[in-house]
């Protein structure tokens, strides 16, 4: 991934690039405001990993007490229930739209957009949505997920005429395929998304490479949409004509910003089971459209052609890509100016903690200063499986 992104800041440095222009020295401007949004979230430095588990701690309370089992030491039957919920939390966690809200009848808080579908993914999962076992409702398994509707979750997500979710179908069917492949490595229902990642991790350590190759093997075949080699699914997998001439006869470039999320995600209820996940910039930043917002917006790359921004645009279409492309290479760029502005070291600092400190909420925070509905800078198309 890396490398095949980093073929597109070559090209940009360059000036080849076909649909946008870099501007490297507002690259240390950019850095900046990365530096000083961390001071301001977290003003001591303890940041922590960028994760589901973020937006899970409300201002209300941290949701996770809906876990069973015990939060003071290594706890097996907390481990799972917690793998099982962030699976779900994640896969749910596309492009929520400006106007979509979810009022929390617990808190009488009313939550929108990322933030809003985390609240909601824990409600639905306490509440046993994704469990066939009455007597044990916070879990996930096939048969749930199998059974499960576009009536059952626009429910759960609170969805009508008036508070519309886009991509909800998409969503829907995105967690059956999930469904259909616990199904399919398990001889009875009952099968978990926990025991996707336990079984094939064991316990002691795993690192970030190996957990996130070991994702993608079981769950590329459950995104609906993108390219196949030799049969088998690529899941968020793209083409471009610069990789095809960068050396890449297939012309893919892969990006994985789900399964990515989803390993980002997995590193703390793994701590709780005893597995320590390393290595942990073996994980790129997440190509999504925060993250690829603040470089426009901080005016560190920009569209060559300016009506680009209102074009509908699908996530395969080629200035979709190089925007991707250009967003993870930059974050491995800006990760050093950062640090040193911060006077941290890459240990102390990992991309995991730049995302969370960090990059994501300042391209957020330079949206909705531009817009106070804080749209994607380009006009995507939400599928509820990337965007």
């Amino acid at each position: 991934m890396r490398q095949r992104c980093g073929w597109f800041l070559d090209a940009a440095r360059a000036g080849t690039l076909p649909h946008f222009a870099l501007d490297e020295t507002a690259l240390d401007r950019c850095a900046q405001l990365v530096a000083d949004e961390t001071r301001r979230n977290y003003p001591d430095l303890s940041v922590p990993y960028h994760s589901r588990w973020r937006h899970f701690e409300t201002p209300h309370g941290d949701l996770a007490r809906v876990l069973p089992g015990s939060v003071e030491s290594s706890d097996e039957v907390r481990c799972r229930a917690a793998l099982d919920l962030v699976f779900i939390s994640v896969l749910l966690d596309a492009g929520a739209g400006s106007s979509w809200q979810y009022h929390d009848r617990e808190t009488g808080s009313v939550y929108q957009r990322s933030e809003g579908l985390a609240v909601a993914s824990v409600r639905m999962f306490a509440a046993g949505l994704f469990s066939s076992d009455p007597g044990q409702p916070c879990q996930v398994d096939a048969a749930a997920l199998d059974a499960l509707d576009v009536g059952r979750l626009g429910r759960g997500l609170q969805v009508d005429g008036d508070n519309d979710l886009p991509g909800l179908a998409g969503r829907v069917d995105l967690l059956k395929r999930l469904g259909k492949v616990l199904a399919a490595v398990s001889a009875g229902p009952g099968q978990r998304p926990a025991d996707l990642v336990l079984d094939a991790i064991g316990s002691g350590s795993v690192n970030a490479d190996a957990l996130l190759g070991h994702l993608l093997q079981q769950l590329n075949p459950i995104w609906p949409q993108g390219l196949s080699l030799d049969g088998a699914a690529l899941g968020d997998v793209a083409r471009h004509s610069l990789a095809r001439s960068a050396g890449s006869g297939d012309g893919l470039v892969p990006f994985h910003k789900l399964s990515q999320w989803l390993a980002y995600s997995l590193i703390e209820p793994l701590a709780w089971g005893g597995i320590e996940v390393t290595e942990l910039d073996g994980l790129t930043g997440l190509a999504e459209y925060r993250n690829g917002g603040l470089f426009i917006d901080a005016g560190v790359i920009h569209p060559l052609d300016p009506s680009l921004a209102e074009r509908p645009l699908t996530v395969d279409a080629e200035p979709v890509v190089e925007w991707r492309a250009l967003t993870v290479a930059l974050l491995d760029a800006l990760a050093p100016r950062v640090r040193d502005r911060l006077g941290v070291t890459r240990d102390q600092f990992p991309l995991a903690c730049l995302l969370q400190g960090g990059s994501w909420s300042t391209g957020r925070r330079l949206a909705q200063e531009r817009h106070p509905d804080a749209p994607p800078p380009l006009n995507l198309q939400l599928t509820g499986t990337v965007f």
